[in-house]
């Protein structure tokens, strides 16, 4: 039986070959895009906003994230906005393919990232970027996740080329920092299980779970959010850190596990302050850093990189917590629940 921790352990191998077979080509519609509108929900949002940095840096661009369903229903498309980009890992997201639908009549260059070429998302796009990692089998996608960021960091860089706004040489020195990162995975794999394995009985134990990241790592905290709300089924949720601090901090209590997500930043200084003052207030405070752990309770990935980049590895400590989480507390991830809810909710087409 294929399990979240298979395909974690595949992530390292299935990167570095999308690396691997990244082409700089040239494209007309690409070098117009001066504002990207991204349709995404779930696992396939918080890839994107992890990989937003990246994107508008590289592509030299401003790019907008909606979720598909309200903004079909609720929405109004920026007059500015001349490219969109549907995320659907199936490819088979009703809300992401009605979105692009309503406005397939606009003159905009329409692009859908999947994995399944033969997806009915596929029918209503100018062009298709393949996610180039299979199909996900398991329900709480962890590969299709950073398989995502990459692929958006990639299509960044390739806006950014046909703009002439990055030369080849630059591309791949951007491309040999993304290689040095993500050959650290199984390194991250391993301190990430450690670390679970010396704080097992907390996680256990554990009634309520947040995390709190900043920048790009924003998306990192929404993906935990996603994964310890579909694993561990116990109240979880992501941050920004500076809307945690504007309310959400009031509910703090002993049953509370804080993560924080922290990088080489502007904005480190802060999350270190709120990180002390909370550590008195809640049951325990957990830090997941790109630095070298200080603490026992810091688990330091210790990997250079800039926090545009860093997405890339901060979500995978997450991924290994949520399922070594939910098989600490007896937690079948094997056993479908609520197995009629596609059909009767009509989510995935």
């Amino acid at each position: 039986m294929v399990t979240m921790l298979d395909y974690i352990n595949e992530e390292e191998d299935t990167l570095l070959k999308i690396l691997e077979n990244h082409t700089l080509r040239e494209d007309e519609n690409l070098a117009k895009i001066e504002h990207l509108l991204i349709l995404a929900t779930g696992s396939s949002y918080n890839a994107c906003l992890s990989a937003k940095m990246f994107l508008e840096k590289y592509g030299d661009l401003v790019v907008t994230i909606e979720e598909p369903y309200n903004f079909n229903h609720y929405g109004e498309l920026a007059p500015s906005v001349d490219a969109v980009v549907a995320v659907s890992q199936s490819g088979k997201s009703a809300s992401t393919i009605d979105a692009i639908a309503k406005i397939k009549d606009q003159n905009l260059f329409h692009m859908a990232l999947t994995s399944d070429l033969n997806s009915p998302i596929c029918k209503v796009v100018d062009q298709v970027i393949d996610l180039q990692m299979g199909i996900e089998k398991v329900g709480f996608v962890t590969k299709g996740f950073v398989s995502t960021i990459l692929q958006m960091m990639l299509l960044g860089i390739t806006i950014g080329f046909n703009k002439r706004k990055l030369s080849e040489k630059e591309i791949d020195e951007v491309k040999e920092q993304l290689k040095q990162v993500i050959q650290q995975i199984p390194a991250v794999i391993d301190k990430s299980q450690n670390f679970f394995n010396n704080h097992q009985p907390i996680f256990r134990l554990g009634q309520r779970f947040i995390a709190i990241g900043y920048g790009p790592s924003w998306g990192t905290a929404k993906e935990f959010e996603t994964k310890f709300t579909e694993t561990v089924r116990k109240p979880s949720h992501g941050f920004e850190l500076e809307a945690y601090m504007h309310g959400p901090y009031l509910e703090a209590d002993a049953q509370h596990i804080l993560f924080f997500i922290e990088n080489e930043s502007i904005n480190s200084k802060r999350s270190e302050v709120l990180r002390s003052y909370m550590s008195t207030y809640v049951g325990d405070v957990f830090t997941i850093t790109t630095k070298k752990a200080e603490a026992n309770n810091t688990l330091g990935l210790e990997i250079n990189c800039p926090e545009w980049i860093a997405p890339l590895v901060l979500v995978i400590p997450f991924q290994i917590f949520a399922f070594q989480t939910a098989l600490s507390k007896g937690i079948d991830l094997n056993v479908r629940i609520f197995d009629d809810f596609d059909t009767v909710l009509k989510s995935k087409i």
